[in-house]
């Protein structure tokens, strides 16, 4: 098998990680050590605004509090408590409605205040913003991320939550968003929403799938 030398090698290509453990060599491609310090510089004076440095506060205090603990529910629910949310807004997918229901009532149950906006608000027909219409022969209805991100701002939500929004959907619901977002779910609907499992096996039953030539 020919190794393929045709990229760029970035971080996935490093097998020391001492940008973690700081006791091991970097590699020559280390984006570490080529760094820019004005690079740096900009992303640390990043973190002094809005409510940035709150976050990372708040982030790495969930991770060392409930690691290998936590569920993801539970580590929303956390992090928002620290930074002081009460108003959670869940932009989901129509097809993950029920899952939508029971993070609502898990929300509630917990003193937060759950404000949902579905995928397919509006009913708007796909073929009315260009969208091919032979698309439209499983569900004549568009999603419409801008939409829910922009409904969800009027309703001024603390927090946004993805539950299980389509590839690019999703993109476009996190550019439009006023407030943070994170995700719940990440829709795949082969393998039940756990993504994490085609790469899991991408060196056995999905390899020729993924794989192509067997690189």
């Amino acid at each position: 098998m020919t190794k393929d030398n045709s990229y760029t090698p970035s971080c996935v290509d490093c097998g020391t990680q001492n940008c973690k453990f700081k006791d091991r060599t970097y590699p020559e491609f280390c984006l570490t050590t080529g760094l820019d310090t004005e690079d740096l510089e900009w992303a640390l004076e990043r973190y002094d605004e809005g409510q940035n440095h709150d976050v990372m506060v708040a982030s790495a205090e969930v991770e060392f509090e409930g690691y290998c603990r936590l569920t993801r529910v539970e580590e929303i629910m956390t992090f928002a408590r620290k930074m002081g949310y009460k108003k959670i807004g869940i932009a989901n997918c129509i097809g993950l409605i029920n899952e939508a229901r029971i993070f609502a009532r898990i929300l509630r149950a917990n003193g937060f205040e759950a404000y949902s906006v579905i995928c397919k608000v509006a009913g708007v027909p796909k073929s009315s913003v260009g969208i091919p219409q032979e698309c439209e022969t499983i569900g004549a209805a568009m999603c419409n991320p801008i939409l829910q991100a922009r409904l969800l701002n009027r309703a001024h939500t603390d927090l946004n939550v993805v539950i299980g929004l389509c590839v690019g959907h999703d993109s476009l619901f996190y550019k439009y968003a006023d407030a943070y977002s994170t995700t719940l779910i990440t829709k795949d609907r082969v393998t039940g929403h756990n993504p994490a499992a085609a790469l899991y096996t991408a060196n056995s039953y999905y390899r020729k799938k993924l794989m192509p030539d067997n690189k």
